[in-house]
């Protein structure tokens, strides 16, 4: 899959480098901002009891 990824990117290795840098902190981000925020209510480890 990664080779498949790097092979659909345009330019030199440099340009190929740049542009997978910037596609894995937008995925990071987007989990950051977008994904965990909308799924931490839904998950539960506010529930803690101790019995």
């Amino acid at each position: 899959m990664y080779g498949w990824i790097w092979r659909c990117l345009p330019g030199p290795v440099v340009a190929k480098a740049t542009l997978a840098i910037v596609l894995v902190l937008g995925a990071v981000a987007l989990l950051l901002f977008v994904v965990f925020p909308w799924l931490e209510p839904l998950l539960p480890f506010n529930n803690v009891s101790v019995q």
